[in-house]
């Protein structure tokens, strides 16, 4: 089978599942992963023959996303602010939006940067921390998440990537693991906001196969996370420091009135997409 045949081959076994652009998108990424030849590259390549080891690893990948496995997963790399990050089951998939949310902070920067300390709490992959200690160098960056196994993937990612991010395993719910964290000038995260009553309406990809302790969060208390962001930065905010926040698009007034409460200034922004997507919350007037 040469390359131009796989191609074609994967792109009609995926359309059952993925219409139309998606479908040549993931052929596409799928294919260079494969050969290590880029997409502009492969069309003069397109005669070549796949090795009997590529071609065996072609159907294992097709076999993987037939039943409907994310290809950030099977090919174990994803691509978030730029960089690339190894993914597996155990961290969610970087999306879109959060690096909407990584740029949002990096704009609100003041430069040059002398001291600067930034918290992400609930790190996952570790897309977040990382991504703002490779574009803001000089800052001291930390994260934190519940899962060792998706705190290996973190540390995996700040190996690759030549970055010093430190990472420490504990329950941000509990008032006493959360006590130890650092006092920081930056308080950041994407953390579970799905409630637990729209897991079916969620895509089979995602439901079926990202970690369900980061995407859901209790029915009958889906601000818990932010309740506890928003006590801790009253403790933990250094003077005129800032929290950042994702959010569950239809629960952007709830988050912000959450924050108001307890004495914080806001701002809602929307992504791209023009969805309530993300909140600032800042104790000082400052602004």
């Amino acid at each position: 089978m040469t390359i131009a045949e796989g191609t074609q081959y994967t792109r009609e076994q995926l359309h059952g599942i993925y219409r139309g652009q998606e479908s040549i998108a993931m052929t596409d990424w799928l294919m260079e992963h494969l050969t290590g030849i880029r997409n502009a590259v492969r069309s003069s390549q397109s005669k070549k023959a796949l090795s009997p080891d590529q071609l065996g690893l072609l159907h294992q990948y097709i076999g993987r996303l037939l039943k409907h496995e994310p290809l950030q997963y099977v090919l174990n790399e994803s691509w978030f602010c730029g960089f690339r990050f190894y993914v597996d089951e155990n961290v969610l998939i970087p999306r879109p939006e959060t690096e909407e949310l990584v740029e949002w902070i990096i704009t609100d920067c003041r430069f040059p940067i002398a001291e600067l300390s930034i918290l992400d709490i609930g790190s996952g992959s570790g897309c977040i921390p990382i991504s703002l200690k490779r574009r803001l160098g000089k800052a001291n960056v930390t994260g934190c998440d519940k899962s060792p196994a998706a705190l290996g993937v973190a540390r995996r990612n700040a190996e690759s990537l030549g970055v010093q991010v430190g990472f420490s395993e504990l329950d941000f719910l509990s008032p006493q693991d959360r006590a130890v964290l650092p006092s920081c000038d930056i308080i950041v995260s994407n953390p579970p906001y799905i409630p637990e009553k729209d897991r079916e309406n969620m895509p089979v990809n995602v439901k079926d196969h990202e970690p369900a302790m980061a995407l859901f969060v209790p029915s009958g208390d889906p601000l818990v996370f932010y309740k506890a962001i928003s006590a801790f930065g009253k403790e933990h905010l250094q003077k005129n420091g800032k929290i950042y926040v994702e959010i569950n698009e239809s629960l952007g007034k709830e988050v912000i009135a959450l924050f108001e409460l307890l004495g914080y200034k806001t701002q809602l922004k929307q992504d791209m997409q023009g969805k309530d997507r993300m909140v600032k919350a800042w104790l000082d007037d400052d602004e």
